[in-house]
């Protein structure tokens, strides 16, 4: 069985290097628009994370909207109801539907 000459791998292999070199390019310059989104996403974690921290300022907040808009926050209360509804209806409808097996 012949053996690939040594000059040929070697320069197989800077070939190689040189592809992989300019698909890290390409991916760097690919990914830039992913940049905006995934910060947006980043920020909304953190906000998250600090309102689990700090619940007294959403229900304070929730307090506040009840005593100066009590027929508003009634009427958010019966959406938010409806749905919860729609998601637990949807659950059970998801949760009845045949698994494929891959």
């Amino acid at each position: 069985m012949a053996t690939p000459d040594r000059n040929e791998v070697l320069r197989r292999r800077e070939r190689l290097l040189l592809r992989s070199g300019q698909l890290r390019v390409d991916w760097a310059q690919q990914v830039q628009v992913l940049r905006a989104p995934l910060g947006l996403a980043d920020q909304a974690r953190s906000a998250t994370q600090w309102l689990m921290q700090h619940p007294e300022w959403p229900l304070g907040v929730a307090a506040l909207i009840v005593v100066l808009r009590p027929g508003r926050a009634l009427r958010w209360a019966s959406y938010a109801w409806q749905g919860y509804g729609l998601y637990r209806r949807a659950q059970r409808v998801l949760n009845r539907a045949p698994r494929s097996v891959g």
